[in-house]
């Protein structure tokens, strides 16, 4: 097949061999997508034809789906002329099983539109092994009387695959059944008790078999997915990376948002696509690249390295390197500070923060129990320290991350507690037997009771508590938010309420803080760290938009979360951190006792979260080292974010 012919002749073309559509958010992208497939069935309805639609599942396509779902209640949108072929399903799986994507595809779309039901098409996870080749077979030639699929909708793996079609998968594979890697298993394990439960194998369209489709649009969300959307669209077709192959399809679109375009090299390194504007910022961006590429220290770049590496135009622009040198080294210097909450008596207009009013009323957003200590635990006890009145808001619950044995370890202490208090201990003991059948009893994937959901909770409340009281934080200023989109019991989570956001509204004018310190973490669209920051925003925007006074000294910053950093060309405010104040955030990690050793979705990072949190801020301390500043333990860094 002949690769896309490339239209423009502008370099930045040349580097993006498919077509990419970049927006802000994953909402955005897809309603473009809602769109584009609604159009297509539209006009299809008008020439009285029907629409072949090849469908993918996972949490990508979920607000996809939920678009059509509402055009078709809204809007009128008719499905009676759609015929869908889904790329894939786990192997061996029952068609009704909670986590098969014939159940996905019911509870996320068809079960809420006119589709006739015949026109639905999914591979099978019952059929018998001996018979798998002639149900592939049947499937493929299924596609062909259909006329072929019209529009093909995709996602992407953390490894580029596409479908099922794992690294390995060569351009003319049709549908077969495929060995799932460790990788891919682990990214699918959200939908199980543990990856042990995620099938070993799948029934998947083959590469061969996606291309034939007409149009494709690939989706991706996320800075997890940036990696392979770069290697997808920029580097050569590969069997290493499947979705790179649909460079050679004629009318193939990805469709991403901000995040996932991160690693393209018109957003990572603009200055190698053309020409730029070339602001501070990018100035920065482009120095502390070229730096790091060439293991130097900024002060030390020559004009020689500047014109070997894309930087000539900043140089013609700028002068001489040594001045660029300098502006950028000034830029990085003033954002490293010991006092994140503002150096008193202090004339520093260069500063991150503000030197008043002091001290300053602060709150640090939680959203899970434990990301207070872990993703920011050295700011926190800075904040503290020097003077500042910190209060903590645990967003949720974080029930569904302690382990079963952990409920059953605490009631038993606190029965024991009851009976050497001489306390009549008739209930608690009660209470501990009926979780003690209940856990023995418990079936992969079954929802815990309210009564378990609570004790988990608490068991995480106490652990938060105890790490607060270790920092020097009164217990007037925790805050246990409980969120109502967390608690639904399961993995898959409520989407944000006007019931979250007023809970948060509420505490927010009850502190009217100088400074909130909120999670920043966006690599995961779905997760509950992008919803928890997504409260906050909208609470603050609510209290803005409301004129209330106090919002007009109010500054938020984001911090990361135990798996990953800001970019250094993106940090705003760097704290150092001295190897005691290292020590001091490891144990108060360690209160977090549900959370130690092994812990639910761990994901393939099997560190615990001190070691990840220690290597991070470490990692981070010696890049600036590296630019040639002073070299600390650690350092945790921060983004002064707009609202």
């Amino acid at each position: 097949m002949a690769k896309k012919n490339q239209s423009k002749s502008s370099q930045l073309d040349s580097l993006e061999k498919i077509d990419v559509e970049i927006y802000p958010d994953m909402k955005a992208g897809s309603l473009a997508i809602a769109k584009t497939i609604a159009d297509l069935i539209r006009q299809k309805q008008k020439a009285k034809q029907k629409c072949v639609l090849g469908l993918a599942t996972g949490s990508s396509p979920k607000l996809v789906y939920a678009e059509l779902i509402r055009m078709h209640k809204e809007e009128k949108l008719s499905f009676k002329n759609v015929v869908t072929f889904n790329l894939d399903e786990y192997y061996p799986i029952k068609k009704d099983a909670p986590q098969s994507y014939n159940t996905f595809m019911y509870n996320n779309l068809f079960a809420h539109v006119d589709i006739n039901p015949k026109n639905v098409n999914i591979p099978s996870g019952e059929v018998e092994k001996d018979n798998i080749k002639a149900h592939a077979a049947e499937y493929e030639k299924a596609i062909e009387k259909a006329g072929g699929i019209d529009l093909q909708i995709l996602g992407i793996g953390n490894n580029g695959h596409i479908g099922f079609n794992e690294p390995g998968s060569g351009i003319y594979t049709k549908t077969r059944l495929i060995n799932l890697t460790p990788s891919t298993r682990y990214a699918n394990s959200y939908e199980f008790a543990n990856v042990s439960q995620v099938p070993r194998m799948a029934i998947t369209m083959g590469i061969s078999t996606i291309l034939k489709s007409k149009q494709i649009v690939l989706m991706a969300w996320g800075g997890s997915k940036a990696n392979a959307v770069k290697k997808s669209v920029e580097d050569d077709d590969s069997e290493m990376v499947p979705a790179s192959f649909l460079q050679n399809h004629d009318n193939v679109k990805f469709v991403i948002d901000d995040t996932a375009a991160s690693e393209l090299t018109r957003i990572k390194s603009p200055w190698l696509t053309g020409e730029v504007n070339w602001t501070p910022q990018l100035i920065k961006k482009a120095v502390i690249h070229t730096a790091l590429k060439l293991k130097k220290t900024i002060l030390s770049l020559t004009n020689e390295d500047y014109f070997n590496n894309g930087l000539g135009e900043l140089l013609v622009e700028r002068g001489d390197a040594s001045e660029v040198n300098l502006q950028v080294y000034y830029m990085i210097r003033d954002i490293i500070t010991g006092w994140p909450g503002g150096k008193p008596n202090a004339d520093l207009p260069t500063h991150p923060e503000r030197s008043t009013p002091f001290p300053k009323r602060t709150i640090i957003f939680s959203p899970h129990p434990d990301d207070d200590i872990i993703s920011m635990g050295g700011t926190f006890q800075r904040l503290h320290d020097q003077g500042h009145e910190v209060h903590v808001g645990y967003q949720t619950s974080g029930n569904i991350a302690v382990t079963d044995e952990f409920v059953t370890r605490f009631m038993d202490f606190a029965v024991g507690f009851n009976e050497i208090a001489k306390i009549d201990s008739d209930k608690p003991e009660k209470l501990l037997a009926q979780a003690r059948k209940y856990i023995a009893n418990k079936k992969s994937n079954q929802v815990d009771t309210p009564t378990i959901r609570e004790i988990k909770g608490l068991i995480r409340r106490g652990e938060a508590k105890a790490t607060c009281l270790y920092v020097g934080i009164e217990e007037k200023n925790i805050h246990f938010q409980n969120l109502p989109f967390y608690e639904t019991g399961t993995i898959e989570k409520n989407p944000m309420s006007a019931k979250d956001v007023k809970i948060t509204v509420e505490l927010l004018r009850e502190i009217k803080p100088h400074q909130v310190f909120c999670a920043g973490y966006f690599a995961d669209p779905h997760g509950t760290h992008l919803v928890c920051y997504n409260v906050v925003l909208k609470a603050l925007q609510e209290i803005k938009a409301a004129g209330d006074e106090w919002i007009k000294d109010c500054w938020m910053w984001l911090y990361k979360g135990a798996w990953q950093e800001w970019n250094i060309e993106d940090i705003e405010m760097a704290i150092p951190m001295s190897p005691a104040q290292v020590i001091k955030k490891r144990f108060g990690i360690f209160i977090h006792q549900s959370q130690k050793d092994s812990v639910p979705f761990q994901g393939t990072d099997a560190r615990e979260f001190w070691q990840r949190a220690e290597e991070r801020n470490a990692n981070t301390a010696n890049i600036f080292a590296d630019l040639g500043f002073t070299h600390y333990a650690a350092m945790e860094a921060f983004v002064k974010w707009p609202f």
